[in-house]
């Protein structure tokens, strides 16, 4: 009985932060130097999907107000749901995998990857679409996963993946890639700026675009994270203890590591380099839901999309018409919240 009621409190638990989420993307497209009401972005929404798209009233509501709607907010806030999901969905994972409450999307040298190649494409002018990729996108997932193909073989021993090498290859490979593109920076310092801007993370300015070439990979990676969830949660107990249990350790580690580096390295080659969320946003799920997998990381992909959405809200709207990097903001609110957790565990112990 016990079991059932805590199998239900989770299922309220999904289910109310999905309704946040819903009502966020929808609030988050009605804020901004427009002033459109809730109930209309409502409308404006509905009346692009099947079903209801011959029912919505749209009396009263302008082509601009469809227009900013439709194709400037609304892509802009799914656009970070998606970045957040992702980002904070790969984090729950990591930190299970590696047994590490520190470890974060980016900790296998994925930032400084695709920092990297965003500084190569940059400076080398690199004008090119794909699939509604950039050719800055391109280069910047390219870089990540040739970073995190390093840091993996560079971390391997014979067969095996020890947690601790390959931690420390991920400092190390982070930190040369890191100094490169800071040589870079120095030798090409008239797009200076530009790598900056594109370092410190922004959804502006995408469109559809990018929203619809990340739907699919998005979806797909996260339904394989969850699929390995209960080898996880078994993981957790010890690797021999794991292998007793009929788990694939060594596997599972690579897939995990896969599919986090491919959702990452997906979602940062469009948005620039966010961090925090992929930290923090899975400590708070951990509070919510305990340390099982298989409901923390659904709740910690729902509470990325939240927070990236409040987050890109602020950054757009907080000193208009000018417009903060929305890394600067995940910073600003995940550090200090942080900071709370790690000394409010210190109390604890």
């Amino acid at each position: 009985m016990k079991g059932k009621i805590k199998r239900s409190s989770y299922g309220i638990i999904t289910a109310a932060m999905l309704a946040v989420l819903v009502f966020a993307v929808v609030a988050a497209s009605t804020i901004g130097s427009a002033d459109i009401s809730i109930l209309d972005a409502f409308r404006v929404v509905g009346s692009k999907l099947p079903g209801l798209d011959n029912n919505v009233n749209m009396e009263g509501i302008s082509s601009a107000v469809n227009s900013i709607i439709w194709n400037v907010r609304l892509p802009r806030v799914l656009l970070g749901v998606l970045v957040g999901s992702a980002l904070s969905i790969s984090g729950g994972a990591f930190q299970g995998l590696l047994k590490n409450p520190m470890a974060d999307p980016y900790i296998l040298g994925i930032s400084s990857g695709a920092a990297l190649g965003a500084t190569i494409a940059i400076i080398t002018k690199l004008e090119m679409n794909f699939a509604g990729f950039s050719g800055i996108s391109m280069a910047a997932f390219l870089g990540a996963l040739i970073a995190v193909a390093f840091v993996y073989n560079i971390g391997k021993i014979k067969n095996q993946v020890p947690v601790t090498t390959l931690l420390l290859a991920g400092v190390a490979v982070g930190q040369f890639l890191t100094a490169v593109m800071s040589f870079l920076m120095v030798i090409y310092n008239k797009d200076m700026t530009k790598i900056i801007y594109w370092t410190l993370g922004s959804l502006a300015g995408k469109g559809w675009s990018p929203v619809t070439a990340l739907a699919l990979p998005v979806f797909t990676g996260m339904l394989l994270l969850l699929y390995f969830s209960r080898d996880i949660n078994i993981m957790l107990t010890g690797e021999e203890s794991a292998k007793s249990l009929g788990v694939n350790v060594e596997r599972t580690k690579l897939y995990v590591l896969l599919i986090g580096t491919f959702l990452t390295s997906t979602v940062v080659s469009v948005s620039g380099i966010i961090g925090f969320v992929g930290l923090i946003i899975p400590h708070m799920a951990r509070i919510l839901t305990g340390p099982d997998h298989r409901i923390l990381l659904p709740v910690s992909a729902i509470g990325g999309g939240i927070f990236m959405i409040f987050a890109d809200t602020v950054a757009r709207t907080a000193i208009s018409p000018v417009e903060i990097p929305v890394g600067i903001i995940t910073a600003l609110f995940g550090g200090p919240f942080f900071i709370f957790l790690l000394r409010s565990k210190k109390k604890s112990l």
